[in-house]
């Protein structure tokens, strides 16, 4: 029965977490918390800070982590299937019909229409994610607030990026690798 609730529940969270992520925590919490009673508001509270710290979407790492537990392995699995199971049918029709009709001049207009917004979304992420780090949480947007070993090390890893072609794994993991060198040298 702990494994229907959980797939029901997290079946529930993905079909109805639209806007991603963090429209997803609520939800986790009232399955999880309030209804459930899985979990304490302390111990949701430590599941959403490690299912944002991991890698992947935070409504599946906090299914995995609820699932695994209240029941072990197959919990986790059941209740990652649960979160996973609208999107991966929702994608699947969109997929279908898309190949059946990629070809209609309504679709490809509608998908030219669509990559402009697309490329203005992930730019206006990327120079949110800019702002914060080089001006972290100093108060404010100035030139005393720059973080200048942050902005350094984004010039240099866009310039490696764009006119040296590294692999982008690699540059990520050098990246990280100077992050800890500057935070345990006290540079950040």
């Amino acid at each position: 029965m702990t494994l229907l609730q959980l797939f029901i529940s997290f079946l529930q969270i993905g079909l109805f977490s639209v806007g991603g992520g963090y429209a997803a925590i609520p939800l986790i919490r009232n399955q999880t918390v309030d209804i459930h009673r899985w979990l304490t508001g302390e111990q949701f509270m430590d599941l959403a800070a490690i299912a944002e710290m991991t890698p992947g979407p935070i409504a599946v790492n906090g299914a995995t982590f609820v699932g695994l537990k209240i029941a072990g392995l197959p919990g986790a699995v059941i209740a990652t299937l649960g979160c996973i199971t609208p999107s991966l049918i929702i994608v699947s029709l969109l997929a279908y019909v898309y190949r059946k009709y990629r070809e209609l001049p309504v679709l490809q207009s509608t998908l030219a229409g669509l990559r402009p917004a697309v490329v203005a979304l992930i730019f206006s992420a990327g120079i949110n994610m800019l702002i914060q780090i080089v001006f972290g949480s100093r108060g404010g947007i100035g030139f005393s607030n720059i973080q200048w070993a942050a902005l350094a090390l984004f010039i240099a890893a866009f310039a490696v990026l764009r006119k040296c072609r590294w692999n982008p794994i690699l540059v990520i993991g050098l990246c990280g690798a100077f992050g800890l060198i500057l935070g345990a040298a006290g540079v950040w």
